[in-house]
Formats: C-alpha cells, structure tokens, sequence
C-alpha cells in the first residue's frame, strides 16, 4: 500500500494546483463591505455583556482564495470556575484572563467528524475501503454491527441505527469501552438518519484495523500535513480556549476547567484521539480546510482528495458533513451548502455555489455547557449570503 503522502498529489515541477489563501479587500473578494461591516459588528457583541453568548470567539468569512473577514473578540480564559448557586461563572482578575487571538485554537468537537470522514474517502478513493462494504468484513469481532449489517455508508450518513452515544466514560478500562462498542446494536431502523457519535467511532475502528495507523497518524498525514493546517492537531493543545469547569451534575465526569484537553467526554476517557470529537484547530486552518475543498479537493501543491470524491462528500445526503441546514447556515442553506457545528461552539460552513466559507469558533460552554444558541451562527451565514448578492 502507498504512503498517505505518496498517495497526495503535491503537484508537477512546484506548479500550483490551486492558489492558496491570502487576506484582501472585501471587493478583492467579490463581496460587499456595507454587510461585512455589519458582520463584524455583530460578531463582536457575541462576547459582550454579562453573559454573553461566547466569552470568546474567532470568524474568518471569504470568498474563492480570499479572506474577507478574520476578527478575534473576548477571552480565551475569563473564569477560574462556575458557581452553581449563582449560575454564573466566577470572573478571573483582569490581569489573570487570556484574550482570544486570530490564532487562538478551540476544541472543535463534532468538528472532528468532518476530518474522520475525509479520512474514510481518501481510502475510498483509493479502493481499500467499500462504500457499501459491511463493516463486519473489516471488524468482524465487531459482532453487533457485523450481526446486523451495517455499512460503511451508514456510519458516514449516520443510518446506521445506532444510538446517540454511549456511557464510555464510566468505564473502568480500555478493554470494557471495546466491549461495549463490539456489542452495542442497532435502536433505530436502519436507513433512517440518527445523529450518533457511534457511527465516527466505528469507522475510526475500521480506519485503523485496515490501514495499521491510528486515527491522528491518518489525518495529520492525509490532511492536515499536506494542507498545511499546521495548527490543527489532537490535543493536548495547551494554547486553547477554555472550556468547562467540568463537575457533575451538569457534567458527565468530575474534571475541573478544562484548557487544552478535550472536552468531550468520551472522547477524553478514549485518550483524546476518537472519530468524534478530539482536534483543536484556529479558524484560519479551518479555511484552509474549507478551501481545498471548494478547490476540488486541492490547496497549492497538494491534493487531498479528486474532484469526483469532494463531489461525493457533498452531495445530499453528504458524508460526514450536514447539508444545507437552515438553523445553522442561514441564507447559505438550500443552495448545497455544507457544513457542521461543535458543542463547544465552533462551526463552518461552505457553500460550493458562491465560493464562500464562514468558520466561527467560540468557547460557547465556558464555564459551564448549556443549551446551544445557533442564531450567532445562522446570522454569519447570512451576512455572507448577502454580501454576495450585493456584491
């Protein structure tokens, strides 16, 4: 089997086979400034006031090649802890806080999923993984998903059956998370879409067991390395955004405040490495995501995936990614916008139909998780939709 970085395409003599990323002019990049003003006006009131929707938050928003918009506000640590009497969180002094950069990177959570499906392709693309194949032919000791058929295009569409999650955390070793992936079956009717952090997990198993590589070795050396997302990592990431004070019983395990590790709790009871939840990124590295794919699946020299495959990631139902989604992309969805929130507050979304691409990230559960408000997201979204009618 080929290299992952033998199987990239970096291209002929150094000829670019897409132009990369540079920082220009709203007009350079065929949008209109009077809305990406109000943009960032909008985004800098997310961190604002007493409780404000993020405590701190990163947006980058362009068009083709160029980034029109990259503003940080807030603070990347503004508590030491959560009070639950006064449901607040407990203010560090000014000078202990840790403002957000441009370059500050976040947990992305579920954002995770995207690059573990990206992974799954790449071995698609190049015939050492069946679209349609059943799971059981690569994990047969796998024995609920082997019993009942599952394939690998249902973990990827999520219609697998499986339910949201499972209790990982609890365990007492590696050994017993194993067990309850192998026997854990199917509540749902197979065929029919239930989000479930199962159906990653699985395929990170099937990624693993075909390729002899675990999951972090795949994607940096499948895409970020390539790419040259050189920020974009599995934790530990000690530069991060903060998330939760992390103690039940609004939690799932008793952690404390957590920077740099990730949040996700079964992720972190796995070792911080899972097909669903465990990178740390900044939001440029996410454009540059979001561009290759916009390019066809190429940046500069590099070639992570053929047109055809980028095609296949995007086209309804979508692989990995959610497909124009109203509550989270506002005026971008219905045009084959594409795209996927985190519960720590980060978010992207591309839309191959204009050429454009927003990435907002946010510590949206420091110091405390609650109940997600996606309109912050909905509404960048939008302000890009119309930037480029008006343009």
């Amino acid at each position: 089997m080929p290299s992952l970085e033998q199987a990239c395409d970096y291209g002929r003599g150094g000829e670019l086979s897409a132009p990369r990323l540079r920082t220009d002019t709203p007009e350079r990049a065929g949008l209109d400034p009077g809305e990406l003003r109000h943009l960032v006006k909008e985004f800098r009131t997310l961190t604002t006031g007493a409780r404000p929707w993020a405590p701190g938050a990163v947006l980058v928003a362009g068009r083709g090649p160029v980034i029109a918009v990259e503003e940080a506000s807030g603070w990347a640590v503004r508590y030491a802890s959560y009070d639950p009497e006064a449901d607040a969180g407990v203010d560090l002094p000014p000078e202990a806080r840790v403002p957000v950069r441009v370059d500050t990177p976040f947990d992305l959570a579920s954002l995770t999923k995207l690059f573990t499906a990206v992974a799954a392709v790449q071995q698609i693309e190049r015939g050492t993984l069946g679209i349609d194949a059943r799971v059981g032919a690569y994990l047969p000791d796998f024995t609920a998903a082997a019993t009942h058929g599952i394939t690998v295009r249902e973990l990827l569409t999520h219609t697998s059956g499986l339910r949201p999650e499972l209790p990982l955390y609890d365990c007492d070793s590696d050994e017993e998370r194993l067990a309850l992936l192998r026997a854990e079956p199917p509540i749902g009717v197979p065929g029919t879409y239930t989000y479930s952090d199962l159906n990653p997990l699985l395929l990170q198993h099937v990624l693993e067991r075909l390729t002899g590589r675990p999951l972090d070795v795949l994607v940096h050396e499948g895409i970020t390395r390539p790419l040259g997302m050189t920020s974009t990592r599995f934790g530990p990431c000690p530069g991060a955004a903060a998330t939760e004070d992390q103690r039940r019983p609004w939690a799932k395990a008793e952690r404390g405040m957590l920077r740099g590790v990730v949040h996700d709790e079964n992720a972190w009871a796995l070792g911080g490495v899972a097909g669903h939840a465990g990178l740390f990124s900044t939001a440029r590295d996410l454009a540059i995501f979001c561009r290759a794919l916009l390019a066809g699946g190429a940046y500069g020299p590099a070639r992570i995936l053929g047109p055809d495959f980028v095609e296949l990631l995007l086209t309804p139902p979508g692989l990995g990614f959610a497909l124009d989604q109203k509550w989270f992309m506002g005026e971008l969805a219905g045009r084959g916008a594409a795209g996927h929130t985190g519960f720590t507050g980060t978010s992207l979304v591309l839309d191959p139909a204009t050429d454009t691409f927003v990435v907002l990230l946010a510590n949206t559960v420091h110091p405390r998780r609650r109940p997600p408000d996606n309109r912050p997201r909905a509404e960048a979204a939008t302000r890009v939709a119309r930037a480029v009618r008006g343009a």
